[in-house]
């Protein structure tokens, strides 16, 4: 029996739901009553983005880091950027061997699948730099030779809010490396009741397994490249995008790189509602989460709250292709 090519996509459409969905289950067990961050970090994770969160300490950050590392078998290093942290401390650096009589590159903790880093803002604009060419060309450079990091590569940055002492401002050309900004916030209180009653999110965290691997990984990355996006949503994206740059209440509009990385999410976020097409509502959804931390408004408000606001009236004042 001969099977059409439109069965087996319909065939691989439900096997990658399905996988999508034990994920999401499984990184929900530590990282409760929260379901749009998680849809929203696995999202970013199969449109081969990053996230930056922030937040107030203790709300589980690192948590949704570890749980979705620990859900798709992926090796995990967690950075703590403080003040006093170098570049060294993150590529590794390279170390003269009289045995050998040359140097050897010893690798940083950048070398994992699955990076957090934490409170990035804690480290001086150097150190953050550090993370430029590993996020938006998955390598590093040491001593003009370029060392290749392991795929899939993800970064998941958080951040503590500005009025906390002893941070530093993330520059512009950082952000923009960031496919989404993300706020938890705390959990409901039923939510929280159970977590506590369970043992803590130590013990949740402890009894996670791999519910993928990562050639399943790889194969829904790939699958996501291949959703199609129509041309009039792609031309939707792009008045948004060009009305951002020229007018209204942005002083620094959505850059190219945004664009494209609201492109793959949008891409990403239809392969998990099951469908191999966009639609305008994956755009609006997830337009403030790709945008918002890349612009900068007039009024000179550079917190994520306000860019968010102004993010969600810009699409509100543009029509929706029919």
């Amino acid at each position: 029996m001969t099977v059409s090519p439109e069965t087996r996509a319909d065939a691989a459409r439900l096997d990658a739901s399905a996988l999508v969905a034990k994920l999401e289950a499984q990184v929900s067990v530590v990282l409760r009553g929260k379901p749009e961050a998680v849809r929203l970090a696995v999202v970013s994770l199969l449109s081969g983005g990053h996230v930056l969160i922030e937040d107030v300490p203790g709300v589980g950050k690192t948590t949704l880091a570890q749980a979705l590392a620990r859900s798709s078998g992926l090796a995990f290093k967690r950075i703590q950027f403080t003040s006093d942290l170098l570049p060294s401390d993150v590529l590794g650096v390279s170390i003269y061997r009289q045995e050998l009589q040359r140097f050897e590159y010893v690798p940083g903790p950048i070398f994992a699948n699955v990076i957090v880093a934490d409170e990035i803002n804690r480290a001086s604009p150097k150190t953050q730099s550090a993370l430029l060419e590993a996020m938006s060309e998955g390598q590093v450079s040491i001593d003009g030779k370029r060392y290749a990091l392991p795929r899939p590569f993800f970064v998941l940055a958080t951040q503590n809010p500005m009025e906390y002492v002893g941070t530093f401002p993330l520059p512009e050309s950082q952000l923009d490396r960031f496919a989404m900004s993300l706020e938890l916030g705390y959990p409901p209180r039923a939510e929280e009741r159970g977590l506590l009653l369970s043992g803590g999110v130590d013990r949740a965290l402890a009894e996670l397994q791999p519910v993928l691997g990562r050639s399943e990984l790889a194969g829904l990355q790939e699958m996501a490249g291949r959703v199609q996006v129509a041309e009039k949503l792609v031309d939707y994206m792009l008045a948004l995008a060009e009305t951002s740059r020229s007018k209204g209440e942005f002083a620094l509009g959505i850059s190219t790189r945004g664009v494209q990385s609201w492109y793959r999410a949008t891409q990403a976020l239809a392969l998990t509602e099951g469908r191999t097409f966009a639609l305008p509502d994956d755009v609006q959804r997830l337009a403030e989460a790709v945008l918002s931390h890349r612009v900068i408004l007039k009024s000179g408000d550079g917190a994520l709250p306000a860019a968010r606001a102004a993010i969600g009236r810009l699409i509100a004042s543009t029509p929706v292709p029919v």
